[in-house]
């Protein structure tokens, strides 16, 4: 009976086991909870937003920022739990035995092979166990102090992993705000003038077929029209795209109001610094190179654990026993052992570890070495595209000045015939393309500055984001950047530049 119970519940565990896949159900409740998690506890807008409060907002709600904020937090917790490791074991336990008969035995002359003692025991049926045991290991706290170590620069990798999110979350704000405000600062003018533009063509038609105008002429207007049609559907879609693009990186719900606010445009600054500072710079804050050097102290400590292993092991227990057997003479004492041993084959790995360890910083090094050339790269790069992104928006400021007095000269000449309103028409097309073209240079110029800010690798958050709300972020944001206009001067006054080349020592190294 007692065995066709056992095979039932073993039949109805392995029953159990079987995948069952999610409901429809349970798939619905899933997307709706995880709907509410993603805009859980987030700050109303209630008003136009700023730069510095879409940087907050991106920042305190963007989902991946959030997402390495927590695995910096895991890694803090479980180097803290490592660290336990290295401590001895204290073990307590307690027992009850009990047997149907007695244990026990007699015992036979060696040379006769005669029995000379009767059956007899010194154990009780029942009886009850406990101890206290302290124990120490010298090889298990050498691997626990290694792996600690480890827990420690894996939780620093994670903060540079952070930093680098934070930094281009940073980026991609600033790459989208400008945008998008030249969109919401366009978008009514634009939807007027494609109006007007329309209805003008349809004039044009019809103008066409009663021949008021040379048929060539007028089909040049059209084709005019047309073109800035185009050119400003293009253009509008483009900058809109980037309303939507805010809103994801805010993490705003679908649907949320999201005015931005038309501030005054800030003069952008000067590059009044040499290219050898500012790759000085980068390699010494980019924290990709930083992830790098902590990775590198990981393996170190990976092979210095695998010698660890080699060393005679040294082991001390220290305990106390209690046994409630009547039969004992003592029912309670204490014990103290001391071992020690060693792997001797083991020790045939060391010149192998030793040579696995040259190559692994060799390695290291090495990537870490690429890394930075393509950060320097990436430095002479953002600093060449934000200075020709600076030129491109002087000729884009000239061409809106010359746009703007065609159009005066357009509206100034104008008469009541139809090919002077076309004139007008297709001069405010040109006016509103080039105020697009200005908007858009300067939105990419803004974002050039942020690529040069984010290649140097300077960060502009306090410690802790959690802690403040979305206006005492954005206030804390701003005083960073503000205090950074020419790339904190202080910082690269005091930066000596490191010539790196192909045949330089730092390079060979």
């Amino acid at each position: 009976m007692t065995l066709l119970l056992g095979a039932s519940l073993l039949l109805a565990a392995c029953s159990s086991m079987q995948p069952k896949p999610a409901t429809a159900d349970e798939m619905r409740k899933r997307v709706v909870d995880d709907q509410v998690k993603m805009y859980a506890e987030q700050e109303p807008v209630t008003g136009p937003i700023t730069f510095y409060d879409a940087a907050a907002r991106a920042l305190k709600y963007n989902l991946d920022y959030r997402l390495k904020l927590m695995e910096s937090a895991l890694a803090s917790k479980i180097r803290d739990v490592s660290a336990y490791e290295m401590l001895p074991r204290l073990v307590e336990s307690a027992g009850y035995n009990a047997r149907n008969n007695d244990s026990g035995g007699t015992s036979i002359g060696i040379e006769d092979r005669t029995v000379s003692l009767r059956p007899s025991t010194s154990e009780e049926r029942y009886h009850k166990l406990n101890s206290l045991g302290l124990s120490w290991s010298l090889l298990d706290f050498g691997v626990a102090y290694y792996r600690t170590q480890q827990k420690a620069d894996q939780m620093l990798m994670a903060d540079e992993r952070r930093r680098k999110v934070e930094q281009n979350v940073l980026q991609d704000v600033r790459n989208a705000y400008w945008r998008a405000l030249a969109a919401q600062r366009l978008r009514p003018q634009v939807d007027e003038l494609l109006d007007r533009t329309r209805k003008a063509l349809d004039a044009a038609r019809q103008a066409q077929d009663k021949g008021l105008l040379p048929r060539q002429e007028i089909l040049a207007y059209q084709r005019a029209l047309l073109d800035s049609i185009q050119l400003l559907t293009v253009r509008r879609q483009d900058l809109e795209l980037a309303q939507s693009e805010l809103a994801a990186l805010m993490s705003l719900p679908p649907g949320s109001p999201m005015i931005l606010e038309d501030t005054e445009e800030k003069g952008l600054p000067d590059m009044n610094v040499s290219e050898q500072k500012l790759e000085t710079l980068a390699l010494e804050h980019r924290p990709e190179i930083m992830e790098e050097w902590y990775r590198k102290r990981v393996n170190e400590n990976d092979l210095k654990v695998a010698k660890a292993q080699l060393w005679p092991n040294v082991s001390l227990d220290v305990n106390t026993q209690y046994d409630s057997n009547a039969y004992l003479y003592n029912n309670t004492w204490n014990a103290i052992g001391l071992n020690v041993s060693i792997n001797l084959l083991k020790l045939l790995q060391y010149p192998s570890l030793n040579e696995e360890q040259d190559a692994q910083a060799a390695t290291d090094d090495m990537r870490r070495i690429a890394l930075s050339m393509a950060i320097l790269t990436q430095v002479r790069v953002g600093n060449l595209r934000y200075r020709l992104a600076r030129e491109e928006l002087n000729y884009a400021d000239e061409s809106l000045r010359v746009d703007r007095s065609l159009l005066d000269y357009a509206q100034a000449a104008k008469t009541t015939s139809l090919g002077s309103e076309l004139e007008v028409i297709r001069a405010e097309g040109r006016y509103l393309l080039s105020r697009y073209q200005r908007e858009a240079a300067y939105s990419d110029t803004q974002a050039a500055w942020g690529r040069l800010y984010n290649s140097i690798g300077f960060d502009v958050l306090p410690e802790s984001v959690e802690k403040y709300d979305i206006k005492t972020l954005a206030q804390a944001i701003r005083q960073t950047v503000m205090a950074t206009p020419q790339l904190r001067s202080d910082i690269l006054e005091k930066a000596v530049p490191v010539p790196i080349s192909a045949s330089s020592p730092a390079a060979a190294q």
